[in-house]
Protein backbone atom coordinates (compact mmCIF):
# COMPACT_ATOMS: atom_id res chain seq x y z
CA UNK A 1 0.00 0.00 0.00
CA UNK A 2 1.42 3.36 -0.98
CA UNK A 3 0.63 6.68 0.59
CA UNK A 4 0.37 9.77 -1.59
CA UNK A 5 2.64 12.59 -0.55
CA UNK A 6 0.92 15.94 -0.36
CA UNK A 7 2.96 18.68 -1.94
CA UNK A 8 3.16 21.90 0.06
CA UNK A 9 1.66 25.01 -1.56
CA UNK A 10 4.07 26.64 -4.00
CA UNK A 11 4.79 30.32 -4.23
CA UNK A 12 4.51 31.64 -7.80
CA UNK A 13 7.43 33.14 -9.67
CA UNK A 14 7.69 35.72 -12.45
CA UNK A 15 7.67 32.82 -14.91
CA UNK A 16 3.98 32.38 -14.09
CA UNK A 17 2.12 34.59 -16.56
CA UNK A 18 -0.42 35.85 -14.04
CA UNK A 19 2.35 36.95 -11.65
CA UNK A 20 4.72 38.49 -14.19
CA UNK A 21 4.58 42.01 -12.73
CA UNK A 22 3.77 41.16 -9.12
CA UNK A 23 5.82 42.27 -6.12
CA UNK A 24 7.42 38.92 -5.32
CA UNK A 25 8.64 40.12 -1.93
CA UNK A 26 5.05 41.01 -1.09
CA UNK A 27 3.87 37.61 -2.33
CA UNK A 28 6.44 35.89 -0.12
CA UNK A 29 5.23 37.86 2.88
CA UNK A 30 1.66 36.78 2.14
CA UNK A 31 2.77 33.15 2.21
CA UNK A 32 1.78 30.24 0.00
CA UNK A 33 -1.25 29.36 2.14
CA UNK A 34 -2.89 32.68 1.23
CA UNK A 35 -2.95 31.65 -2.42
CA UNK A 36 -5.51 28.92 -1.71
CA UNK A 37 -8.02 31.29 -0.13
CA UNK A 38 -10.75 32.00 -2.68
CA UNK A 39 -14.20 33.43 -2.03
CA UNK A 40 -16.85 31.64 -4.12
CA UNK A 41 -19.86 33.64 -5.31
CA UNK A 42 -22.67 31.81 -7.14
CA UNK A 43 -25.33 34.04 -8.67
CA UNK A 44 -28.53 32.14 -9.57
CA UNK A 45 -30.31 32.66 -12.87
CA UNK A 46 -31.84 36.09 -13.14
CA UNK A 47 -30.28 37.39 -9.92
CA UNK A 48 -27.84 40.29 -9.45
CA UNK A 49 -24.86 40.78 -7.12
CA UNK A 50 -22.86 43.98 -6.62
CA UNK A 51 -19.68 44.50 -4.61
CA UNK A 52 -18.01 47.83 -3.81
CA UNK A 53 -14.63 47.58 -2.11
CA UNK A 54 -11.75 49.74 -0.95
CA UNK A 55 -8.69 47.56 -0.42
CA UNK A 56 -5.13 48.02 0.73
CA UNK A 57 -3.36 48.73 4.00
CA UNK A 58 0.09 48.74 5.52
CA UNK A 59 0.70 45.02 4.86
CA UNK A 60 0.35 42.90 1.69
CA UNK A 61 -3.21 41.97 0.74
CA UNK A 62 -4.62 39.38 -1.66
CA UNK A 63 -8.33 39.27 -2.51
CA UNK A 64 -9.47 36.37 -4.72
CA UNK A 65 -13.00 35.72 -6.01
CA UNK A 66 -14.49 32.95 -8.13
CA UNK A 67 -17.84 34.04 -9.54
CA UNK A 68 -20.32 31.79 -11.36
CA UNK A 69 -23.21 33.50 -13.13
CA UNK A 70 -26.37 31.59 -13.99
CA UNK A 71 -28.52 32.29 -17.04
CA UNK A 72 -29.33 36.00 -17.25
CA UNK A 73 -27.54 36.72 -13.95
CA UNK A 74 -25.45 39.84 -13.36
CA UNK A 75 -22.41 40.60 -11.21
CA UNK A 76 -20.68 43.96 -10.75
CA UNK A 77 -17.45 44.67 -8.88
CA UNK A 78 -16.15 48.19 -8.22
CA UNK A 79 -12.83 48.50 -6.42
CA UNK A 80 -10.44 51.23 -5.25
CA UNK A 81 -6.98 49.74 -4.70
CA UNK A 82 -4.94 52.29 -2.74
CA UNK A 83 -2.80 50.03 -0.56
CA UNK A 84 0.31 51.19 1.22
CA UNK A 85 1.84 47.78 0.47
CA UNK A 86 1.48 45.19 -2.30
CA UNK A 87 -2.24 44.72 -2.97
CA UNK A 88 -3.75 42.35 -5.53
CA UNK A 89 -7.39 41.76 -6.45
CA UNK A 90 -8.06 38.69 -8.58
CA UNK A 91 -11.45 37.76 -10.06
CA UNK A 92 -12.37 34.67 -12.08
CA UNK A 93 -15.82 34.73 -13.69
CA UNK A 94 -17.83 32.16 -15.64
CA UNK A 95 -20.86 33.46 -17.55
CA UNK A 96 -23.86 31.37 -18.60
CA UNK A 97 -26.28 32.33 -21.38
CA UNK A 98 -27.28 36.00 -21.33
CA UNK A 99 -25.29 36.82 -18.18
CA UNK A 100 -23.40 40.09 -17.65
CA UNK A 101 -20.23 40.93 -15.72
CA UNK A 102 -19.14 44.51 -14.97
CA UNK A 103 -15.83 45.50 -13.43
CA UNK A 104 -14.60 48.98 -12.58
CA UNK A 105 -11.28 49.37 -10.80
CA UNK A 106 -8.80 52.08 -9.80
CA UNK A 107 -5.23 51.59 -8.61
CA UNK A 108 -3.71 54.73 -7.14
CA UNK A 109 -0.74 55.73 -4.99
CA UNK A 110 3.00 56.15 -4.66
CA UNK A 111 5.72 54.89 -2.28
CA UNK A 112 7.19 52.31 -4.71
CA UNK A 113 4.16 50.06 -4.12
CA UNK A 114 2.71 47.61 -6.66
CA UNK A 115 -1.07 47.51 -6.92
CA UNK A 116 -2.81 45.23 -9.39
CA UNK A 117 -5.99 43.73 -10.76
CA UNK A 118 -6.04 40.31 -12.41
CA UNK A 119 -9.21 39.04 -14.11
CA UNK A 120 -10.24 35.99 -16.09
CA UNK A 121 -13.66 36.18 -17.72
CA UNK A 122 -14.95 32.98 -19.33
CA UNK A 123 -17.85 33.34 -21.74
CA UNK A 124 -19.06 29.75 -21.64
CA UNK A 125 -22.49 30.15 -23.29
CA UNK A 126 -24.12 32.40 -25.92
CA UNK A 127 -25.37 35.97 -25.59
CA UNK A 128 -23.35 36.96 -22.51
CA UNK A 129 -21.69 40.35 -22.11
CA UNK A 130 -18.84 41.72 -20.02
CA UNK A 131 -17.20 45.10 -19.57
CA UNK A 132 -14.05 46.01 -17.65
CA UNK A 133 -12.82 49.56 -17.08
CA UNK A 134 -9.56 50.08 -15.17
CA UNK A 135 -7.76 53.32 -14.37
CA UNK A 136 -4.30 53.60 -12.79
CA UNK A 137 -2.74 56.73 -11.24
CA UNK A 138 0.77 56.38 -9.83
CA UNK A 139 3.83 58.34 -8.76
CA UNK A 140 6.98 57.99 -6.59
CA UNK A 141 8.14 54.76 -8.22
CA UNK A 142 4.81 52.98 -7.82
CA UNK A 143 3.33 50.50 -10.32
CA UNK A 144 -0.22 49.81 -11.44
CA UNK A 145 -0.99 46.51 -13.21
CA UNK A 146 -3.97 45.07 -15.06
CA UNK A 147 -3.84 41.52 -16.39
CA UNK A 148 -7.15 40.74 -18.04
CA UNK A 149 -7.99 37.52 -19.87
CA UNK A 150 -11.17 36.91 -21.86
CA UNK A 151 -12.01 33.39 -22.98
CA UNK A 152 -14.85 32.72 -25.42
CA UNK A 153 -15.94 29.09 -25.75
CA UNK A 154 -16.82 27.56 -29.13
CA UNK A 155 -20.56 27.63 -28.41
CA UNK A 156 -20.57 31.14 -26.90
CA UNK A 157 -21.89 32.89 -29.99
CA UNK A 158 -22.92 36.55 -29.86
CA UNK A 159 -20.52 37.29 -27.03
CA UNK A 160 -19.86 41.00 -26.42
CA UNK A 161 -16.79 41.62 -24.23
CA UNK A 162 -14.65 44.71 -23.67
CA UNK A 163 -11.62 45.82 -21.64
CA UNK A 164 -10.36 49.40 -21.29
CA UNK A 165 -7.19 50.30 -19.37
CA UNK A 166 -5.73 53.78 -19.01
CA UNK A 167 -2.86 54.86 -16.79
CA UNK A 168 -1.80 58.32 -15.62
CA UNK A 169 1.79 58.63 -14.42
CA UNK A 170 2.27 61.76 -12.32
CA UNK A 171 6.05 61.45 -11.95
CA UNK A 172 8.97 59.95 -13.83
CA UNK A 173 9.82 56.56 -12.37
CA UNK A 174 6.23 55.40 -11.91
CA UNK A 175 5.03 52.66 -14.24
CA UNK A 176 1.98 50.79 -15.48
CA UNK A 177 1.57 47.39 -17.12
CA UNK A 178 -1.43 46.15 -19.09
CA UNK A 179 -1.67 42.59 -20.41
CA UNK A 180 -4.94 42.01 -22.31
CA UNK A 181 -5.44 38.43 -23.50
CA UNK A 182 -8.15 37.11 -25.79
CA UNK A 183 -8.82 33.43 -26.45
CA UNK A 184 -11.73 33.15 -28.88
CA UNK A 185 -13.15 29.94 -30.36
CA UNK A 186 -16.56 31.26 -31.47
CA UNK A 187 -16.95 33.16 -34.74
CA UNK A 188 -19.90 35.48 -34.02
CA UNK A 189 -18.40 37.67 -31.31
CA UNK A 190 -17.52 41.26 -30.49
CA UNK A 191 -14.39 41.57 -28.34
CA UNK A 192 -12.40 44.76 -27.83
CA UNK A 193 -9.55 45.93 -25.65
CA UNK A 194 -7.50 49.09 -25.34
CA UNK A 195 -4.57 50.24 -23.23
CA UNK A 196 -2.93 53.68 -22.99
CA UNK A 197 -0.37 55.23 -20.65
CA UNK A 198 0.19 58.97 -20.41
CA UNK A 199 0.95 62.01 -18.28
CA UNK A 200 -1.22 64.71 -16.75
CA UNK A 201 -2.53 67.29 -19.22
CA UNK A 202 -0.36 70.25 -18.24
CA UNK A 203 -2.26 72.58 -20.53
CA UNK A 204 -5.49 71.76 -18.71
CA UNK A 205 -3.85 72.22 -15.33
CA UNK A 206 -2.38 75.58 -16.39
CA UNK A 207 -5.80 76.67 -17.67
CA UNK A 208 -7.39 75.85 -14.30
CA UNK A 209 -4.63 77.55 -12.32
CA UNK A 210 -4.93 80.65 -14.50
CA UNK A 211 -8.52 80.89 -13.30
CA UNK A 212 -7.62 80.89 -9.65
CA UNK A 213 -7.32 77.24 -8.63
CA UNK A 214 -4.24 76.26 -6.63
CA UNK A 215 -2.01 73.49 -8.16
CA UNK A 216 -3.18 70.77 -5.75
CA UNK A 217 -6.86 71.43 -6.41
CA UNK A 218 -6.33 71.55 -10.16
CA UNK A 219 -4.50 68.25 -10.06
CA UNK A 220 -7.16 66.65 -7.87
CA UNK A 221 -9.95 67.67 -10.27
CA UNK A 222 -8.07 66.32 -13.28
CA UNK A 223 -7.37 63.02 -11.52
CA UNK A 224 -11.01 62.80 -10.42
CA UNK A 225 -12.20 63.22 -13.99
CA UNK A 226 -9.71 60.59 -15.16
CA UNK A 227 -10.62 57.86 -12.67
CA UNK A 228 -14.35 58.60 -12.74
CA UNK A 229 -14.77 56.43 -15.85
CA UNK A 230 -14.15 53.31 -13.76
CA UNK A 231 -17.28 53.94 -11.70
CA UNK A 232 -19.68 55.22 -14.35
CA UNK A 233 -21.69 51.98 -14.27
CA UNK A 234 -22.12 52.21 -10.48
CA UNK A 235 -25.60 53.68 -9.99
CA UNK A 236 -25.45 54.01 -6.21
CA UNK A 237 -24.27 57.60 -5.79
CA UNK A 238 -23.15 57.13 -2.19
CA UNK A 239 -21.04 54.09 -3.05
CA UNK A 240 -19.55 55.89 -6.04
CA UNK A 241 -18.62 58.92 -3.95
CA UNK A 242 -17.05 56.69 -1.28
CA UNK A 243 -14.84 54.91 -3.83
CA UNK A 244 -13.80 58.21 -5.42
CA UNK A 245 -13.04 59.73 -2.01
CA UNK A 246 -10.88 56.75 -1.08
CA UNK A 247 -8.95 57.08 -4.33
CA UNK A 248 -8.49 60.84 -4.11
CA UNK A 249 -7.49 60.55 -0.47
CA UNK A 250 -4.31 58.88 -1.67
CA UNK A 251 -3.34 62.20 -3.28
CA UNK A 252 -3.44 64.06 0.01
CA UNK A 253 0.04 64.85 1.21
CA UNK A 254 1.70 63.47 -1.90
CA UNK A 255 4.58 65.69 -2.98
CA UNK A 256 4.02 65.92 -6.70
Amino acid sequence: MTTATLQPPRLPTRRDEAWRYADMDGVARLGAAALDQWQAIDVPAGERVSRCMTVGGDAPELHRFRVTLGEGAQAAFFVTNAGGDYTRVEIEVRLARGAHFEFGGVTIGGSHVTREFVTQVVHAEPDATSNQTVRAVHWAGATGNFLGEIKVARDAQRTDAAQDFKALLLEAGASANAVPQLEIFADDVKCAHGATVGELDEAARFYMMARGLDPATAQRLLVQAFIGDAFVALYDENEREALLAAALGALEGAKL
